[in-house]
C-alpha cells in the first residue's frame, strides 16, 4: 500500500529537533528541466500565473531564482509543508523508525518535485500543480508531468505486496497521477462532516483528517489499505453504507 498526500503552500523551514537524513528527490532530471523555465519566470509572470499578491509574487521570484536542483540540500518534505494536513501529520513528531516506514509507505505529490518522500530535501518554493505554465512538454503542469510521476509511483508499488495506491491528496494533485499509466488500483479517502442529518465536506476538516488518516497508518504500520477501514481518529468512522470499492467515506459529528 502507497498513500499519496498534497503538499502545502505554507512553508516552515525551521530545523527539526533530532538530526535525520537527508534524501534526493527521485525525479531529478524532470526538476532539472522545470527549474530551467522557472528561473525565466518574472514577479509580474508568477502574480498572473499563481493569482497572488505582489509581495509573494516577489518573495516566490527570489526563490526560483535561488533555486539550484544541483544542490542537494535543505529540508526534508514532511517537515517543511506547514498546512492543514500537516498539522494532522504532525511528522515532527515521528520517531526514526515511524519516519523511516513513511519513507517507504508516503508520497507527496508536487507542482514543482513531482513526488517526494517525507525525507527528500526541499528548497523553499511554490508551485501549485493546477498553474498553467507552459513547457517544452505542454501548456500545464499535468502536460509536464505526464506519466512521470505514475510510473514514480509503480516503481515503488512494485515492492509492496498490497499494491493498492491510497489517495488522500486533492483533486488539483492528484489531477497529475495518470491513470492509464498507474498499474495499481485507487482507493480516495472521503471525510464528511454530519450535522442535522446531512453530510458535507469542509475543507479544513477534509484537509487536516487526510493528515491524521497518513499519520495513523505510520503509528500502526498498516500496510494493507484494508486496514484503513479501522481509522477512527477524532470521531471520523468508516461508513460501509456509503462506500464503493473504490471511495471509502468516512464520517462524524461536525465538531
Amino acid at each position: 500500500m502507497l498513500m499519496v498526500i498534497s503538499p502545502a503552500k505554507a512553508l516552515d523551514f525551521t530545523p527539526p529537533a533530532q538530526t535525520l537524513p537527508l534524501t534526493t528527490p527521485e525525479l531529478k532530471g524532470d526538476i532539472a528541466e522545470l527549474a530551467k523555465t522557472t528561473s525565466k519566470l518574472t514577479a509580474a509572470d508568477l502574480r498572473r500565473l499563481m493569482h497572488i499578491s505582489e509581495n509573494l509574487a516577489k518573495l516566490n521570484h527570489e526563490r526560483f531564482q535561488a533555486f539550484d536542483p544541483a544542490v542537494e540540500d535543505g529540508l526534508q518534505a514532511a517537515f517543511a509543508f506547514n498546512g492543514d494536513v500537516y498539522s494532522g501529520l504532525e511528522a515532527r513528531k515521528l520517531d526514526k523508525a515511524g519516519l523511516t516506514w513513511a519513507q517507504e509507505h508516503l508520497r507527496i505529490l508536487s507542482g514543482l518535485y513531482g513526488v517526494l518522500r517525507p525525507l527528500d530535501a526541499i528548497q523553499p518554493y511554490r508551485l501549485e500543480m493546477g498553474t498553467r505554465l507552459k513547457t517544452k512538454r505542454g501548456s500545464s503542469l499535468y502536460d509536464f508531468w505526464g506519466d512521470h510521476i505514475s510510473n514514480a509511483l509503480n516503481a515503488v508499488l512494485e515492492g509492496h505486496k498490497d499494491k493498492t495506491l491510497v489517495n488522500l491528496a486533492s483533486q488539483e494533485y492528484f489531477g497529475a497521477v495518470d491513470a492509464k499509466a498507474l498499474k495499481a488500483p485507487v482507493v480516495t479517502c472521503h471525510f464528511k462532516e454530519e450535522k442535522e442529518g446531512t453530510l458535507r465536506i469542509l475543507s479544513f476538516y477534509a484537509k487536516k483528517a487526510r493528515g491524521r488518516m497518513a499519520r495513523f497508518a505510520i503509528d500502526n504500520r498498516i500496510d494493507k489499505a484494508e486496514g484503513l477501514k479501522a481509522f477512527d481518529l477524532d470521531g471520523y468512522a468508516f461508513r460501509a453504507d456509503l462506500s464503493t470499492e473504490a471511495d471509502w467515506i468516512f464520517a462524524r459529528p461536525q465538531p
